[in-house]
């Protein structure tokens, strides 16, 4: 097991879509039935399995974020039924038929991927996509979805369905947004009427939505989070933490400096999205082992490339040890773009961190 899919057939005719699958799309494995072998499986990297599928599919659906099946619906149905155990951790499953024509989203359509699976595997093979899901076929925002794609996170799931049945209902709307990304609207069509996007959350408050989808990297105040009373909060990946440390300071102290400076500048953790330093701490366990809790990326530079920003507290001593004349300033300011920073420079015990948000 090497991708994110697996691509099973049991057909002459569907060995030849899986096959084509298993070029086309990206991160997939191909499983077919051995006495379809054309000999060449070894060297592309497919599975040959014997015997029924029935038997390998509890393995499969277990193991890949996705399943992508061309076998009849009824068939998958009747399998994977007693497999079934949540939306929130069961794998996408897609179905094609044997010719090619119909790509089915099946399980999973929004939380698991399989609508834009579907998409995706109806495009490389030309054939129709199918999907059901409400919010899909009235072409409106998928609030279980929504900025998945950019990587924003929830901060709670409990309005989720209630937001959503306000959406695909039609009623008053509001989406407020303070950072990330701009371009989730992704339809060739207009937002619909019901949907109305606001400069504040006071805004949106004096309108009185029947939902909200707010998305910022701030902490709400008391009287802003009145619009989550039947709202979503979403996290975008926007801020970005420079660290410098001296050598062995343990993970415990540079996560609490973290923690510490977010809560003073009222940001939320979850969104941040890397831990940058330089190339010399790019085995620093303590950072290491922070980046890895929180699913941070990583990201080191040389003194080079930290020399190249202009930076407004340059520092010899640090120089003369590093050979660059900043390390946690320069390194926020190189991955987010930022021309400012929300925090320079700030030291604490054995950490000096710097704060960027990136600006879409």
């Amino acid at each position: 097991m090497k991708g994110q899919y697996a691509v099973v057939a049991i057909t002459k005719h569907g060995v030849e879509i899986a096959r084509k699958l298993g070029v086309r799309l990206p991160s997939s494995d191909v499983y077919y039935m051995n006495k379809f072998a054309k000999g060449d499986e070894e060297e592309k990297g497919i599975q040959l399995f014997e015997g029924s599928v029935r038997l390998l599919l509890p393995s499969l659906f277990s193991s890949y974020r996705g399943l992508i099946l061309i076998i009849s619906l009824g068939a998958v149905v009747r399998m994977i039924a007693p497999l079934l155990k949540d939306k929130k951790t069961d794998p996408a499953v897609v179905v094609i038929d044997d010719k090619a024509e119909h790509v089915i989203s099946v399980l999973s359509g929004h939380l698991g991927g399989a609508n834009e699976l579907t998409r995706e595997v109806a495009a490389i093979l030309q054939a129709r996509p199918v999907i059901t899901t409400a919010s899909d076929v009235q072409k409106t925002i998928p609030v279980d979805l929504f900025g998945r794609r950019f990587g924003w996170v929830w901060e709670s799931e409990e309005n989720l369905t209630p937001v959503s049945a306000a959406v695909v209902n039609e009623e008053k709307v509001a989406i407020v947004q303070e950072s990330g990304e701009k371009d989730w609207w992704h339809y060739d069509t207009p937002l619909p009427s019901n949907i109305q996007v606001y400069s504040s959350i006071d805004e949106a408050l004096k309108d009185k939505p029947a939902a909200a989808l707010i998305v910022t990297h701030r902490i709400l105040s008391d009287r802003e989070k009145e619009i989550l009373k039947n709202g979503v909060l979403y996290r975008p990946k926007v801020i970005v933490l420079g660290i410098g440390c001296n050598r062995g300071t343990s993970a415990s102290e540079i996560e609490a400096v973290i923690q510490e400076t977010l809560h003073e500048l009222s940001f939320s953790i979850k969104s941040v999205k890397a831990l940058c330093t330089i190339d010399l701490k790019k085995d620093e366990q303590g950072l290491i082992e922070v980046a890895n809790k929180y699913g941070w990326e990583f990201v080191y530079y040389s003194p080079e490339e930290l020399n190249s920003v202009e930076l407004e507290l340059p520092s010899e001593t640090v120089f003369r040890y590093t050979g660059a004349y900043g390390v946690s300033e320069p390194a926020a300011k190189l991955y987010s773009g930022a021309k400012q920073l929300e925090v320079v420079k700030k030291k604490s015990g054995n950490v000096t961190i710097s704060v960027a948000l990136i600006r879409y």
